[in-house]
Order: C-alpha cells, then sequence, then structure tokens
C-alpha cells in the first residue's frame, strides 16, 4: 500500500512538472500528457518570471530526490566554484553516489538507488557507503558488495535488465555491468547529464 501511494505521489508530481520521474510516471504521462487535478486540462495564464524559475528548480530537485536543504548547499558549492555557476550545479549533483548508482544501471530509479546505498549494498574504493549524498571524486571505483551481488535485485542488474528506462552511460562513466562495478572517469560535462532542465534559470532562482 505505501509503495503505491508513493508511486501516485510521484506520477502527480511528474505531471505537474511537465516531466517523467520514473518509469511507471512516463507511462502514465503518454495517456494523460497534461497536469493533475480538474483544470489539468485548462488552459493556463502565462507564469510570471518567478513561477518559471522555481518550477526549473523544483524539476531539477526533483529528478535528483533531494530536499532543498540539499540543494542549496549544493548551489553554494557550485558558486564558489570557478566556471559557470549552472553546469556546476548539475555536476555538482550528478557526482553524488545515489546518481551514479543510477547512472550505472544497478538501478532503475532514484529512489532505489538511494535505497542500496543506505542498505549498505554499495561500495566505494572497497569501503561501504551509506550516504547517497556521498560525492564521488574522479578515478574512484563504485561497486556491489560481495555479499550482496547474488541477490535478486543486482542479479537482474547486471543482466541489464534497467536499460530498456535509463538514458545509455554517460561518457563520464566506464561500467562493467555484469560485474556490477562503475568508475567515475573524471567530472561530467553539462551536455553529458542526462537531466531535463535549464540550470541558468535555477540560477536565478537562488540569485533573486
Amino acid at each position: 500500500m505505501a509503495n503505491n501511494t508513493r508511486a501516485r505521489r510521484k506520477v502527480r508530481l511528474s505531471r505537474a512538472l511537465g516531466l517523467a520521474l520514473t518509469p511507471k510516471a512516463e507511462k502514465y504521462m503518454e495517456r494523460r500528457p497534461y497536469g493533475p487535478g480538474q483544470h489539468g486540462r485548462a488552459r493556463k495564464k502565462q507564469d510570471s518570471d518567478y513561477a518559471v524559475r522555481l518550477r526549473e528548480k523544483q524539476r531539477l530537485r526533483a529528478q535528483y530526490g533531494i530536499r532543498e536543504a540539499q540543494m542549496t548547499r549544493a548551489f553554494e558549492e557550485a558558486k564558489r566554484t570557478a566556471g559557470q555557476t549552472g553546469e556546476n550545479l548539475v555536476a555538482l549533483l550528478e557526482m553524488r553516489l545515489d546518481a551514479l548508482v543510477l547512472r550505472a544501471g544497478f538501478a532503475r530509479t532514484i529512489a532505489q538507488a538511494r535505497q542500496l546505498v543506505v542498505h549498505r549494498h554499495i561500495m566505494v574504493n572497497g569501503a561501504r557507503v551509506d550516504r547517497p549524498s556521498f560525492r564521488v571524486s574522479e578515478g574512484q571505483l563504485i561497486h556491489v558488495h560481495e555479499r550482496s551481488e547474488k541477490m535478486g535485485p543486482f542479479q537482474i542488474a547486471a543482466a541489464g535488465a534497467h536499460r530498456d528506462v535509463l538514458p545509455a552511460v554517460p561518457a563520464y562513466l566506464d561500467v562493467k555491468l555484469e560485474a556490477l562495478q562503475a568508475k567515475l572517469v573524471r567530472k561530467p560535462k553539462r551536455s553529458e547529464v542526462p537531466v531535463t532542465c535549464e540550470e541558468n534559470l535555477v540560477v536565478e532562482y537562488y540569485a533573486r
């Protein structure tokens, strides 16, 4: 029952934000490509500049499944880093452990990736890591603990079963899926990160 409730919430949020956050939401949105609620089909009035920036920030947050405080901290770090703040922000979020577990194909959704990390199935350079927000560094190896490899979800992942709903593995990851291993070979470039976001609007939201 709880899983169904969470799934419905994700579908509703996906429709409100205009992008599918889960494979189930994607199927639902194909049937109902409009917002939730009784006024979902109605033509909406023009959004204010603030509303547009707010929605873009919410879209980015939702794709990584993070809290507002985590998003704010990532933005502040991105602002202090040399280069374009928006591109830095996306790269920092993408280097989270849960995000890379998803990109590698070990999980089907960001929520499942976070659960795998929290339950201590995931290791980085031979050490267990149970913080989804852990920042993976260039050259570090992400792999499944040997005692977890035989579990059903990981056997399914190793067989490539999630590839039908996930984007192609980005170039900044070197993945050996059958071995349940992935290495972050370099910092992600914005053009390679498979998230839907106009990051400059997110920067404008926080800079207001």
